[in-house]
């Protein structure tokens, strides 16, 4: 078996079809013996990709925009979509089957401000015509800052990634009451990158195999056995097997994940769109400078 080493920024449900890769076997019979890690503040996923610790890492697109901004062409390049939708749920305090979103001006939200995410509820916000200035937002840090303020009655509502929404709505704290990508619409969200260099592998080619059978096993199969996957190969396990059922049954129905794992031009293209709202970026890019197509 040959060691490969992969990596995420962040881990979520959001990303079961690169989870999978491990969980369902398809590394182990391309021949591979997967290695995974989370990104910390201390190695993040370019250093680490970098370096030669990391050969594949989950991030974004969106992660390339600063070395562009600055005139350099990135030696870390996306490859391949794993989501090209928002993963972002709005959960509110009170069910609220009627919600919509202007009811959120004056109200406390708890929202997740890393660049990416935030980007992509302010462009929400613009898209139904609510100001941002409007609402009263805070930022409570990490992820698990968020849900403990959030807990701890911070906020009215809340803005998280699976599973934490579902897990919040099955104890009773919370009731998911919008999803950003109804707003926000096909966008280059998440995505599979590495080195240039990498890609022209023989490794690379295994891994992108192993990855396309992933992805067409989480859009087909029942949410409830991709959730005993996970569970059984150790991910997830802080969270009840039917809340990670239905938080990849939420992520199916949105259509979050796409067959052609190829990331595709009109996704990047509103991506652009999204962050110039925000003024992340003051000009496009061009997709070829970030964007490669899938090895093999």
């Amino acid at each position: 078996m040959t060691q490969i080493n992969l990596m995420a920024l962040r881990h979520s449900a959001f990303y079961s079809p690169y989870l999978m890769t491990i969980a369902g076997g398809y590394l182990r019979d391309e021949g591979l013996e997967p290695r995974y890690s989370v990104a910390t503040p201390e190695r993040g996923v370019i250093d680490a990709l970098r370096a030669g610790d990391c050969h594949v890492a989950q991030s974004a697109v969106a992660t390339s925009f600063a070395a562009l901004e600055r005139g350099e062409t990135p030696d870390v390049v996306h490859f391949a979509q794993i989501n090209g939708r928002d993963g972002f749920f709005l959960a509110a305090r009170k069910p609220d089957p009627h919600f919509t979103w202007d009811k959120l001006a004056g109200q406390r939200v708890l929202a997740d401000h890393f660049f990416q995410p935030l980007a992509m509820f302010k462009y929400a916000l613009h898209r139904a015509g609510v100001d941002y200035a409007a609402l009263e937002m805070i930022d409570a840090g990490d992820v698990e800052a968020m849900e403990r303020a959030f807990r701890a009655g911070a906020a009215d509502y809340v803005h998280l990634q699976g599973p934490l929404p579902q897990q919040l709505e099955h104890e009773g704290s919370a009731f998911v009451v919008a999803v950003v990508s109804d707003l926000v619409g096909p966008v280059a969200f998440s995505s599979l990158c590495a080195s240039r260099a990498w890609l022209a592998s023989d490794l690379a080619r295994a891994f992108m195999r192993a990855y396309r059978k992933s992805l067409g096993y989480v859009i087909a199969a029942p949410a409830e056995e991709i959730a005993a996957r996970l569970h059984d190969a150790g991910f997830f396990t802080t969270i009840h097997r039917h809340v990670l059922m239905e938080t990849i049954n939420a992520y199916q129905r949105l259509g979050c994940w796409n067959a052609e794992p190829a990331i595709p031009r009109g996704d990047y293209e509103n991506l652009l769109r999204v962050f110039r709202h925000s003024g992340l970026i003051n000009r496009d890019h061009a997709y070829e400078l970030a964007i490669v197509p899938p090895p093999g």
